[in-house]
């Protein structure tokens, strides 16, 4: 999976400021130490001294925040030696008792930060289930992938995607399960594995849907929350034939995907660089998965031409319901009809620093998008005709 990272030089400046915020503690001793030797006694500038060893149990261990108390008693015992600061004994009962709480403080907080680090864990074996890698050159198919959480510590939400090489054509799908938390992970977790076992057996995409729609069903069977039964997802399948220079697509209720040609297209809105964009609605609706039962389960499969060059993006309604500050929403069509001629892997690259900007970094929901063209590599399915299984090995 790829996922757009921020430059080596762009991180140094945050990791001078962790590394000089890790020494604050230390420093906060040493100016205190400071004014109170150059101010009047009157000031007493030394009580606060118990200020270091509380700041040092937000950031450094036990042993380093005691050690840092028992500096700061020195410290003020020094002082009063040298200076005969009043409130001696006051100050360093402070000391005493800040550096035991502090101390507690930081055995708390790295406790927390273990359990952190496990769910953590957790969160990147879930991720590796749902989202496994996807290879950037699949069967004559070259796929560039993004995927960010709307919390970053969540590592994964209920965006879903995954591509295999089928005997049928290389089939990708992308999908968005309706809530967040662990019940959308969960059923998008049902999907896409199941859509990685179906792909290979199902003769077109209508019937791979309505076996998602049965494993769907399924799975919503064995859940016991009360709102089971009302998780679904919208989706969206490709099946692309490089060969054949066209892509099939089933849009179960999903944002339609964008083509991207490289040159003037009718029908699409054109970019600076000669370039158009065409929004690819389909011909009728289909259902969301797990929703066949209640809205009907006719699938409408549809074919679109691929020119020398065409690149479609497909993604999640996190992309185009991102908002600035004024609640206005990402306009993508307009912001990608200028990015026509970008690479796949910078135009996902610069989407992701895009959405950031404009939404000054608060994501409200998770976004997954991915970029597909045809490398022109030569298919061994060409001479099958749509929906028919030639014979070979998965």
């Amino acid at each position: 999976m790829t996922i757009p990272h921020r430059s080596r030089r762009s991180r140094a400046p945050g990791s001078r400021r962790r590394g000089l915020a890790q020494w604050s503690p230390l420093l906060l001793t040493v100016v205190i130490g400071v004014l109170a030797v150059a101010t009047p006694k009157a000031f007493a500038v030394s009580r606060l001294l118990p200020a270091a060893p509380a700041l040092a149990a937000s950031m450094w261990t036990v042993t380093a925040t005691v050690l840092l108390g028992v500096l700061t008693l020195a410290a003020m015992l020094a002082i009063q030696l040298a200076f005969d600061e009043p409130a001696t004994t006051f100050t360093a009962v402070a000391i005493a008792g800040v550096t035991a709480a502090a101390a507690y403080a930081a055995h708390v907080r790295l406790q927390r930060e273990r359990t952190l680090t496990q769910v953590r864990s957790v969160a990147d074996a879930a991720q590796a289930v749902v989202l496994r890698p996807v290879p950037r050159l699949l069967g004559g198919v070259g796929i560039e992938t993004l995927y960010l959480a709307a919390a970053e510590e969540a590592r994964i939400g209920g965006d879903f995607f995954a591509a295999v090489d089928s005997p049928h054509g290389v089939r990708v799908l992308l999908g968005d399960v309706r809530g967040k938390g662990l019940s959308a992970v969960g059923v998008a977790s049902a999907i896409a594995n199941g859509f990685r076992e179906a792909a290979y057996d199902e003769p077109d995409l209508a019937r791979l849907a309505r076996r998602l729609e049965r494993s769907v069903n399924r799975y919503s069977d064995t859940i016991t929350a009360p709102d089971a039964g009302e998780g679904f997802a919208t989706a969206i399948f490709a099946e692309v034939r490089p060969a054949r220079r066209e892509v099939t697509l089933l849009n179960c209720g999903h944002p339609a995907p964008l083509l991207l040609s490289g040159g003037s297209g009718a029908g699409g809105s054109g970019g600076p660089d000669g370039g158009s964009i065409r929004v690819l609605d389909p011909s009728a609706p289909s259902p969301p998965l797990n929703m066949a039962a209640l809205i009907g389960g006719e699938y409408t499969l549809d074919t679109v031409p691929l020119a020398p060059g065409d690149r479609l993006l497909f993604y999640t309604d996190g992309v185009t319901e991102t908002r600035d500050r004024d609640g206005r929403f990402f306009p993508l069509t307009e912001w990608i009809a200028q990015q026509t001629a970008v690479s796949p892997p910078h135009l996902l690259a610069l989407l992701h620093r895009q959405l950031l900007s404009f939404s000054e970094g608060a994501l409200d929901d998770d976004i997954a998008a991915l970029v597909v063209r045809c490398d022109g590599a030569t298919d061994h399915r060409a001479a099958a005709p749509s929906g028919a299984s030639p014979a070979s090995d998965r």
